[in-house]
């Protein structure tokens, strides 16, 4: 029997195992894929908003070349961690389901079946999309995550958004070699929450026409030659060869409802919880980290959602 299973490897995950461990619990880590797997499937040239030192968990120093660090830089420190940590952490192991038992949960998993107290949901939101549910979204040429410029070298791409990672997108395709890089933006400008240090660039390159950008337009279409585009009313069609459709990723909101939590909105999709302690609308299930947010994914992230995991564990402590 755990007193808690955490589902999520990421830095929160980690960081709540790391509480857990040094309050004398016993926990286990279940990750179903690699460990901060979000991380790992960032752009390889990525550099954080966030300074090193707020990255930081479990008491070790995050050392970066520069005051904003990479995403290589962010792997190995939290490499370190788990190592310097030993934490009880599994890795390539899917929860499948939660039942209720006479003692508390159960967790099912494609590995095996763990009984535990309590259970600690920090599973993040990258895995899952925000569908453009347009024809040809499905064609090989069209990808929701972007990592490396190489591939789209002498390529006409079509880069759809205009938060923090179609902006990188965008600006490293234009300096690595893409054949024409074409931003397509459903507001009417380069999105307020874009790096302070990366918005003035691309709005720079946008006016002088290195990277051509329609406002207040979407794509309607997309096909092996060609995207269709839509704006003012009028609907126009574009030569390309690769797509990315960088919309943004949601949080697991089926597996949420199937473990019968409740939401506070409907719109922002925001689970129930307690600010003080981080459970959720079911009792012995809490959250930690951006999941929290619902839809709002940019209102937690790692910097500021660190402490959920010391509310969290001290609040099962007391339990204990």
């Amino acid at each position: 029997m755990y007193d808690l299973i955490i589902i999520g490897g990421g830095p929160i995950g980690l960081a709540t195992g790391i509480a857990a461990k040094q309050a004398g619990l016993k926990y286990l880590i279940l990750e179903k894929d690699h460990l901060v797997n979000s991380l790992y499937h960032y752009p390889h040239s990525m550099t954080f908003f966030s300074t090193a030192d707020k990255l930081e968990i479990g008491g070790i120093p995050f050392i970066a070349q520069h005051t904003k660090p990479t995403r290589s830089e962010a792997l190995e420190y939290y490499r370190r961690v788990t190592m310097h940590h030993q934490l009880n952490l599994q890795l390539q192991e899917k929860m499948l389901e939660v039942q209720n038992t006479d003692q508390g949960l159960e967790v099912i998993s494609n590995k095996g079946q763990y009984p535990t107290k309590h259970l600690v949901l920090a599973t993040g939101f990258y895995d899952l999309v925000n569908p453009l549910n347009i024809p040809g979204e499905d064609l090989p040429k069209v990808s929701h995550y972007y990592r490396d410029p190489h591939p789209y070298f002498g390529q006409r791409v079509a880069v759809v958004g205009a938060a923090n990672s179609a902006v990188d997108a965008a600006l490293e395709l234009y300096r690595k070699g893409a054949k024409e890089v074409t931003m397509i933006i459903r507001e009417s400008e380069i999105s307020p929450r874009v790096k302070y240090w990366v918005r003035p660039d691309v709005v720079n390159r946008i006016k002088e026409g290195s990277i051509k950008a329609y406002f207040e337009a979407e794509i309607r279409q997309i096909t092996e030659h060609e995207v269709e585009i839509e704006q003012d009313g009028r609907r126009f069609r574009l030569e390309n060869d690769a797509v990315l459709a960088l919309t943004g990723y949601r949080p697991d909101f089926k597996m949420l409802e199937n473990l019968g939590l409740e939401f506070a909105q409907e719109e922002s999709h925001k689970p129930l919880y307690n600010e003080e302690t981080m459970e959720s609308s079911v009792k012995g299930i809490f959250l930690a980290g951006v999941i929290c947010g619902g839809l709002e994914t940019n209102k937690w992230f790692i910097e500021n959602s660190r402490v959920h995991a010391d509310l969290i564990i001290q609040e099962i402590v007391k339990r204990t």
